[in-house]
């Protein structure tokens, strides 16, 4: 039995929930988030919120059962707090910038990359050597940090390039004479 999928989450003040069948909507302050659950699952609304149950008890029912729960509770969590990643950037030069809605990012190419956010993100540039990645859906924020940090991944010599907030880096010891 689930231990994460047997409990129910709790609808927080100001959520609008909309059930229908197998698909799920939650309408919150920060923003609309749409679920359409498998078929291994069932979704229902009760008193103490919204229930994920397995319809039988197949290997892949349980499995389900567990990740739809985790998924709907972070929807609840992005509509209502949202979600947001820190990038660092370590290097001579390198250095973001807001340039209207998109962020201009100097990473010591020879040209500038300017990346176009996808809706639903916002990305501010409060240093020029910090980036702030915010909106619902927590699988986009990891995903656009993600694509950020993957223009110039940190490398393990002099530790340059874009990297999560508080990740550590493994350094190499340099050539020897």
């Amino acid at each position: 039995m689930s231990r994460i999928g047997k409990l129910p989450i709790a609808v927080a003040s100001g959520v609008e929930v909309r059930l229908n069948g197998r698909d799920l909507t939650l309408k919150g302050p920060k923003g609309e988030l749409c679920l359409t659950a498998v078929e291994d699952v069932t979704l229902s609304q009760g008193d103490e919120g919204i229930e994920v149950k397995p319809v039988d008890q197949s290997k892949r029912s349980r499995s389900m059962w567990g990740m739809t729960r985790a998924l709907i509770a972070n929807m609840m969590t992005g509509v209502t707090e949202g979600f947001n990643k820190t990038l660092e950037l370590e290097g001579v030069g390198y250095r973001a910038q807001m340039q209207g809605s998109s962020l201009k990012l100097a990473l010591g190419f020879s040209h500038d990359v300017v990346y176009e956010p996808p809706q639903g993100i916002q990305i501010q540039a409060p240093k020029p050597t910090e980036v702030i990645i915010t909106g619902a859906d927590r699988q986009q924020v990891g995903q656009v940090a993600a694509e950020i940090r993957g223009y110039r991944p940190p490398e393990p010599y002099k530790g340059k390039g874009v990297r999560y907030q508080g990740e550590y880096i493994r350094r190499k010891e340099g050539k020897k004479k």
